[in-house]
């Protein structure tokens, strides 16, 4: 198998449980730092798929490396090799693919559910669920669907919570990648976003923070749907 290429921007946002989930599949994965100053790959490079995570910069940002990934993302979509984004990842898929990122209506911070916006369309990916799945939260921005993309999941304070694209493309508002440690971190290096946030949609650090086992086991439930159906697309 070759690897799969996780971009990380952010030092606090590495892959988390995603690549837990390849460790535990046998799947290779490389690990390109955005953050430390790794350049964007000009070309695919035999590489499986591509997973981009999370970060605090915007995508309509001026910074040197984010036209050469859209054009990653482009590439990758148009040989068939299999792409997922989380939260910043998935703004980057919708900015590369047509689609447009802008403020969210409200800020999101914390834990909330996701609701399935299309059963049929979804049951690759989630299976015959029907009731509402926690998600963890962190974002002031929004994707709009890219052309051909359908949406999957919704939530109340976000329309477009997750997308799929030729049925192995998936770009996700929420995180679902999260464990125990990246919430933690989050909400030491995050306090101050939090205090100064008057959403609806942010909660406090100990309300994120409580009953942590119990949500993390339910987000990786989530997870280990999506992941599971992701990694039937990689480029053997």
């Amino acid at each position: 198998m070759l690897p799969v290429l996780v971009f990380r921007h952010s030092l606090t946002e590495g892959p988390g449980y995603f690549t837990t989930f390849l460790d535990h599949h046998g799947i290779p994965w490389q690990l390109v730092r955005i953050d430390a100053g790794d350049a964007v790959p000009k070309d695919l490079n035999g590489a499986s798929g591509i997973c981009l995570m999370g970060g605090h910069m915007s995508v309509n940002d001026d910074l040197p490396w984010i036209p050469p990934l859209l054009a990653l993302i482009r590439q990758a979509v148009a040989s068939d090799v299999p792409v997922i984004g989380h939260c910043l990842g998935g703004q980057l898929m919708s900015k590369a693919l047509g689609g447009t990122v802008s403020r969210n209506p409200v800020k999101e911070i914390g834990w909330g559910d996701v609701r399935i916006s299309d059963a049929e369309a979804a049951l690759p990916w989630l299976g015959e669920a029907t009731q509402p799945m926690l998600a963890f939260h962190w974002h002031g921005d929004t994707f709009s669907l890219p052309p051909g993309a359908t949406r999957i999941l919704d939530s109340v304070w976000c329309a477009n919570q997750a997308y799929i694209l030729n049925g192995r493309h998936i770009g996700m508002q929420c995180h679902v990648e999260m464990t125990p440690e990246l919430i933690a971190s989050w909400c030491d290096s995050g306090g101050a976003e939090i205090a100064a946030s008057d959403s609806p949609g942010v909660q406090s650090p100990g309300a994120i923070q409580a009953d942590m086992d119990a949500r993390i086991a339910r987000l990786h439930q989530l997870a280990d749907k999506i992941y599971s159906r992701w990694i039937q697309g990689l480029r053997k």
